[in-house]
């Protein structure tokens, strides 16, 4: 049986942990005496309130008991509910008059998607948009994980819900302790994100726009407080820096904690991290070989920038407003629905299917080949020299198969909802991929305004689903999982 007082305890505690972020948002409205400050101070008492009563229900709770049900039935609900406090801001403050936008714009920015509702986002008093941001930067590493960091009271359930949050191929701990690991990694995230706002600061930019880009970039999010986004300050240094960043971002977090340590072969061993950016690299040039010979960039550094900043832009599925890419034709239309589905490294910030699923099935598939000539052959799949076990194989062909699944079904739902194939499909992939732009009327310089409700409520929990790799909240709506 389910551990309920356990789950309330948890998520009460999430909540009143959150508190300060939003307090913090609260103190930037102060500073710049926007009208925000009352929706945002209102916002984190309710927060608080319902986070204590929560935690006093399960105060109680027999933390023994608690497994991986409870652990991911917390994050799920997490996600869910924290989107639905969090567009509090948004919906009481005026700024988005629709409980489903609110919603939509909420979920994008803690699942890191980036996909916006909003026309005019410069409109936006300096509060808002920094708690916009702010919610891309905890969902970037994953609230549950910041949550473990700072909870000793998860005890037992700690590994669990970190499992269930930070689900992947596998999960190397170097560090004994649970805690101890999202300590780090979360150490290292705010290091990342220091050096990138200074050095953002360093160019065109003021601090406000330096500090939301910094949250939003090293999330691989891609929100901005700009209308025209990264393409506003129309510098080169910036565009270099935040891609740059984008590509950290999309890099095994914990091989990069190796490599702040000292241990920098341990990352260019790494089989996935060399195919990421051998990615980057061919796809960059396969963008500017597009782009500057059919004449779309006319000049040679600017060609090459633009396709470099795009390609990890898409790759990172950070989805920054930059260039329109529907402009670069069908080809690169295709091209980049591919780099979304593909995106970064697992144990990154970015979304998709990540660069080590694809590396572990294509030498599978090279195995099936192989065994065509020789049936008898023991082929094993290797990841830096070591045996995949079949476990693994099979487990990566079914998260394949329902992304595939999810895919069609959510864009099936989106065209009954009444949405055009081309919107539909760029739509289902971009949610799935928490990559942010699609194609058509939701394409790179567009927004999700338009889209009918029933089909943001869609795209939300398809968000939600991508974030959390598909199986932790698909799970919990099996019957089988209520059981006992």
């Amino acid at each position: 049986m389910l551990n309920i007082r356990f789950i309330f305890k948890m998520l009460g505690a999430m909540f009143i942990i959150e508190t300060p972020f939003m307090l913090l948002a609260t103190a930037v409205a102060f500073f710049y005496q926007g009208d925000d400050v009352y929706p945002l101070a209102l916002s984190s008492g309710i927060l608080f309130v319902f986070g204590n009563l929560l935690y006093l229900v399960g105060y109680r709770a027999n933390e023994s008991t608690a497994g991986r049900r409870e652990g991911m039935l917390i994050v799920a609900l997490t996600w869910a509910l924290f989107s639905f406090f969090g567009m509090l801001p948004f919906y009481l403050g005026g700024y988005i008059d629709n409980i489903t936008d609110a919603y939509f714009e909420t979920m994008s920015g803690f699942t890191t998607t980036g996909a916006t509702i909003l026309s005019d986002i410069e409109s936006l008093p300096h509060g808002i948009l920094f708690w916009r941001s702010l919610t891309q930067w905890q969902g970037g590493i994953g609230v549950i994980v910041f949550a473990v960091a700072l909870l000793p009271i998860l005890g037992g359930g700690a590994s669990q819900m970190f499992d269930a949050e930070t689900s992947g191929i596998t999960h190397e701990r170097f560090r004994p302790r649970i805690t101890q690991v999202a300590k780090r990694l979360w150490g290292l995230y705010l290091v990342l994100t220091a050096v990138l706002a200074g050095l953002l600061w360093l160019g065109p930019m003021d601090l406000f726009d330096a500090i939301n880009h910094s949250f939003t970039c090293i999330s691989t999010g891609g929100y901005s407080t700009k209308n025209a986004g990264v393409a506003f300050w129309d510098s080169p240094y910036i565009e270099y820096i935040i891609a740059i960043f984008m590509c950290i971002g999309s890099t095994n977090m914990t091989l990069l904690y190796f490599l702040f340590n000292g241990k920098i072969g341990k990352l260019w061993r790494d089989e996935e991290t060399r195919w990421f950016y051998s990615i980057v690299a061919l796809s960059t040039l396969i963008t500017f070989v597009w782009i500057y010979g059919k004449g779309m960039v006319a000049e040679l550094e600017p060609a090459f920038r633009a396709s470099f900043f795009q390609v990890v832009n898409l790759l990172s599925t950070s989805g920054y407003t930059y260039v329109d890419y529907l402009q670069w034709g069908p080809f690169f239309w295709l091209f980049s629905m591919l780099l979304m589905v593909i995106c970064g490294c697992t144990g990154s910030t970015s979304g998709g299917l990540k660069v080590g699923r694809v590396l572990i099935l294509s030498k599978n598939l090279l195995n099936e080949f192989k065994k065509q000539t020789h049936p008898k052959a023991v082929l094993p799949v290797r990841m830096n020299g070591r045996v995949v076990s079949s476990e693994i194989v099979h487990r990566i062909l079914a998260f394949v198969f329902i992304y595939i699944c999810l895919l069609l079904l959510c864009c099936f739902l989106l065209t009954i909802d009444g949405m055009g194939f081309e919107e539909a499909l760029g739509s289902s992939v971009s949610a799935v991929a928490n990559a942010g732009p699609g194609l058509g009327s939701v394409g790179p310089i567009y927004n999700y305004a338009a889209v009918p409700d029933l089909s943001k409520w869609v795209l939300s929990f398809a968000m939600m689903i991508g974030r959390l790799e598909i199986f932790t909240v698909l799970t919990i709506l099996l019957p089988g999982f209520w059981k006992q």
